[in-house]
């Protein structure tokens, strides 16, 4: 499971990387509120800790801006104990709050506690935690995409994330807004390049005949669609 840290307390973000990391976590970290947006967008982490006094942009300013395309479950980690600062984060989509100082234990349980509802979330949702491309696999909980033979084929997040997108929508059109809001998120809705880039990318990956795909279609003016059982259709 992926985790961001969003925190400009540089101590306590080494302390927390570690200490998640040694429980098989995988952390990556943000010093300002921008650079957390970024990381949501590009890193696309299952949970989100972030802390509320960062500059550029504040913790509310983040959370805010996450909540405009992306339900990832978020923990607070604050100094502020006033109880409107709690409840500001919570208005603004937060899912948990910790005041600062904190218990590692406590904040570990949290954490544990968010991902199992995330997972129960995702069940209920009808979520398949596999999907196949052809001969491929595409694992949705490991995050990955193996072949009959051989190893797991390499994607970038970015990659995986417009993958995902597709597989779990399958033989729904998906417009070219919706795509690029979703994994590049809303401020890129009119950057189509970004889109014919990366779908060329992944055909080449994943489609035994890239120039001719029949899994991941082209839908002539509108944008692209998923084909589990495969047809014939133009790049």
């Amino acid at each position: 499971m992926k985790v961001l840290i969003a925190d400009d307390d540089v101590q306590l973000v080494r302390a927390l990387a570690v200490t998640l990391a040694a429980r098989g976590y995988d952390v990556v970290t943000a010093r300002d509120g921008r650079a957390a947006i970024d990381a949501v967008i590009t890193e696309r982490p299952d949970l989100v800790l972030l802390d509320l006094g960062m500059p550029r942009l504040d913790g509310i300013g983040v959370l805010e801006g996450i909540r405009a395309w992306s339900q990832v479950p978020v923990l607070v980690l604050s100094g502020r104990t006033d109880s409107s600062d709690k409840v500001d984060a919570l208005d603004a989509g937060a899912d948990d709050y910790v005041t600062k100082p904190f218990q590692m234990d406590e904040l570990l349980a949290r954490l544990r506690a968010l991902g199992r509802r995330q997972v129960a979330a995702a069940s209920a949702a009808g979520a398949t935690p596999s999907v196949s491309i052809g001969d491929l696999v595409v694992d949705l909980v490991a995050k990955q995409v193996t072949p009959p033979s051989g190893p797991a084929i390499r994607l970038t997040p970015t990659e995986w994330r417009l993958l995902e997108v597709l597989v779990t929508n399958p033989d729904r059109l998906m417009t070219r807004e919706m795509l690029l809001t979703d994994v590049w998120g809303p401020s890129h809705g009119n950057d189509s390049g970004y889109l014919r880039l990366y779908m060329a990318q992944l055909r080449r990956k994943l489609e035994p005949d890239p120039g001719h795909p029949r899994y991941l279609v082209t839908e002539s003016g509108m944008g692209y669609r998923f084909s589990p059982a495969g047809i014939t259709s133009g790049s």
